[in-house]
């Protein structure tokens, strides 16, 4: 019934799931390096930002501000993510098989 249809047969599903497994989706430690990547340069910024203030080249207060308010959030989301990395990793260690 599979080969009446064409272009179905059973060497084509073979290729489409090696397709499949060629396309490799993003590693769970890429996915963790970028983000840690961006935080880190969102905390590079607040610090440029403020020192950028203190010498005089920034006027504007509120923009320093909020860019130190984005860095303190995006730490703490980040802690925050590693805490409950840590406590999966715990509680699977603790299952029984």
């Amino acid at each position: 019934m599979i080969d009446g249809i064409s272009g179905v047969g059973p060497s084509n599903v073979q290729r489409l799931q090696q397709d499949k497994t060629l396309k490799k989706a993003p590693d769970f430690a890429e996915i963790l390096k970028e983000a840690f990547d961006k935080v880190n340069q969102v905390q590079k910024n607040a610090e440029q930002m403020a020192s950028d203030f203190a010498l005089g080249k920034i006027s504007n207060i509120h923009e320093v501000i909020i860019e130190a308010e984005k860095a303190t959030i995006a730490l703490r989301l980040t802690t925050e993510v590693r805490n409950r990395i840590v406590e999966a990793y715990r509680e699977i260690m603790r299952m029984q098989l």
